[in-house]
């Protein structure tokens, strides 16, 4: 499992997948899907966001209406955006269709 944050037209959210790149195609069309289809992602440290969530974290890892491949931890861009130093984001996969 890794995390990462997404910017996307409407601002960042934040994402836990079992997908090993942001560039699986699998990955983009779940994306799509969900309206995303032109997107900047950067994988951030899975335990980082165990430690910044809590228990949200292990609410959102258990919510079985939810599947494996792809979870949204948190679509409030404005503290995924300030929750997430520069200094933790890798370098970032352009995508766009």
């Amino acid at each position: 499992m890794k995390a990462g944050i997404i910017f996307g037209g409407t601002g960042p959210i934040l994402i836990l997948t079992s997908y090993e790149s942001f560039n699986d195609e699998k990955f983009v069309a779940k994306l799509a899907a969900k309206g995303i289809k032109k997107f900047i992602a950067s994988e951030v440290p899975l335990e980082s966001v165990k430690q910044k969530y809590g228990k949200h974290f292990d609410v959102v890892m258990g919510d079985l209406r939810q599947t494996d491949d792809l979870r949204v931890m948190d679509y409030d861009g404005h503290n995924v955006f300030y929750n997430f130093p520069f200094s933790e984001m890798e370098k970032p996969v352009y995508h766009e269709t």
